[in-house]
């Protein structure tokens, strides 16, 4: 017991409290999306710079060369093969049939003929497939609607088949990254909302979809959030404030002056009938001038907030001796 004093006391009362967790964070691509080539080749018209945003379908370069222009020669080749076949299979057929109505030909050799004209077709449609799949890989377009991030040849630069071209940001492909430290990282799960505030924007409403669950190197925890809205208007690189809401619950709340901090532990005097008590507590979030108590102290209890640090070692100066 502390000796009492003549102090003033506030009745501790209970609150509903939503503990919120604060920390930097930048927007950032989920992942990126290279643009390879199918074919060895030497790149054409290729005259986009890192930043421009291209649609999907737009065309980025084109593909020639000598590789190129010999695939397309043989395969245009087999075509008109193909189509020469079909063509010879295709009368032979009319033949047939003509000498089935004369009783010159039977129906086994007509049937014959008909399963040639089939294979025929099929060899042609094989063939224009493969030249149009090959004048598709010459031409290369945007998949998605992006960002050009890189730009990774030159144009008339030879590449190689699967050599990347560039390096897309997908439109729809941002999101936040966030680190929380201590006791917060082990509070922020997946689910949990809150908003995200850029640098002189306004308010974005973002959900944590990850938590990566290893440490940084500054031992802070990674969180990846995603916008609710389909459509949030954030901008890569553009970084702020994420403020995320846990659960609600209710706690005891004090006047922060109220607390007083001795050897590692945290106190407020009671104050009741016999006198003002010690009381050690834990404390909790802070809203303003008021500190919630996570732990440790009642509703309706009567907490000393003027002088409090003053009492609680009003006592010290009469232990304390002075040495030899």
């Amino acid at each position: 017991m502390v000796g009492h004093a003549d102090t003033n006391f506030i009745t501790a009362q209970s609150q509903i409290v939503t503990n919120q967790f604060e920390a930097y964070a930048q927007v950032e691509p989920i992942t990126t999306l290279p643009v390879r080539v199918a074919k060895a080749g030497v790149v054409t018209g290729l005259k986009f710079l890192p930043g421009e945003s291209v649609k999907a379908g737009q065309k980025l370069a084109g593909l020639g060369g000598p590789e190129i222009v010999a695939l397309l020669t043989q395969d245009e080749s087999v075509v008109t093969g193909a189509r020469t076949n079909l063509f010879a299979a295709q009368g032979a057929l009319v033949i047939q049939r003509n000498q089935l109505a004369s009783h010159l030909s039977t129906r086994q050799m007509v049937l014959q003929a008909e399963s040639a004209v089939a294979q025929a077709q099929a060899n042609l449609d094989t063939a224009q497939a493969q030249l149009q799949a090959l004048h598709q890989t010459t031409e290369l377009t945007s998949p998605v609607d992006g960002t050009v991030l890189a730009v990774n040849a030159a144009d008339g630069e030879r590449v190689d088949a699967g050599q990347t071209l560039l390096t897309l940001q997908p439109a729809d492909k941002l999101w936040l990254k966030a680190a929380y430290y201590g006791a917060d990282a082990a509070a922020v799960h997946v689910g949990m909302a809150g908003q995200f505030t850029p640098v002189g924007g306004e308010p974005i409403r973002v959900k944590v979809s990850t938590v990566f669950g290893s440490l940084n190197s500054d031992g802070g925890e990674s969180v990846g959030l995603v916008a609710t809205n389909s459509a949030p208007g954030w901008l890569n690189g553009e970084s702020g404030t994420v403020m995320l809401s846990g659960p609600v619950r209710s706690l005891v709340a004090v006047p922060t002056r109220a607390l007083i901090s001795d050897q590692g532990q945290w106190w407020v005097l009671v104050h009741s009938s016999t006198g003002d008590h010690r009381q050690a507590v834990v404390p909790g979030p802070a809203r303003g001038w008021q500190t919630f108590i996570e732990r440790g102290l009642e509703p309706g209890a009567q907490v000393v907030v003027e002088n409090a640090y003053l009492e609680f070692h009003s006592g010290i100066s009469k232990k304390y001796q002075p040495p030899d």
